[in-house]
């Protein structure tokens, strides 16, 4: 599918020189993604990106950037939709998997094999459900593998006004 609207992410003040970097990522892992794997972690509600963030603990609250991000990305997979996960023969347990105690305990999480082989298949990303807790079936994530600042697989942050540092000197 093509997926064309804004989606945000709430991310580490630190970072907010480099909003679409997918490096964090890469370094820990994530649901979707193994380590050494970047991939950028979006949400379709600003909402849904601070729940995200808070990692479901509501008096948690740490500081973030919140950005919003243009989006006109093709090859995105809705998994979001019941059909589309049948097809491609993916079962909803192995996307809410407790990925994090897995890798904890060395093993594969099926999140990560079913994201391999989507990336695998040539998908730049993900359209799938939320599943922090407190999440509802509104709270709904894009995760990224391939993404770039234009089309066909356009990620690109909204800054009109160049607020977001250009680099990492004001952390010095």
């Amino acid at each position: 599918m093509r997926l064309q609207q804004t989606v945000w992410r709430a991310h580490h003040p630190r970072w907010s020189f480099a909003p679409d970097s997918g490096a964090g990522a890469a370094f820990h892992g994530g649901r979707f993604n193994r380590i050494g794997t970047q991939a950028l972690y979006t949400s379709l509600r600003f909402e849904t990106a601070w729940l995200e963030a808070q990692q479901g603990f509501p008096f948690k609250a740490q500081p973030m950037n919140i950005c919003g991000y243009h989006v006109d990305c093709e090859d995105i997979v809705d998994l979001t939709d019941p059909e589309a996960r049948a097809s491609l023969g993916i079962k909803l347990a192995d996307l809410r998997c407790g990925w994090a105690g897995m890798v904890d305990r060395g093993l594969v999480p099926p999140s990560w094999t079913v994201a391999s082989r989507l990336m695998d298949a040539g998908c730049a990303g993900i359209q799938v459900n939320s599943f922090a807790s407190g999440a509802t079936e509104d709270d709904v994530n894009v995760v990224f593998w391939h993404w770039a600042p234009e089309p066909p697989h356009q990620v690109r942050v909204i800054d009109p006004g160049r607020r977001l540092p250009q680099n990492d000197l004001s952390w010095r």
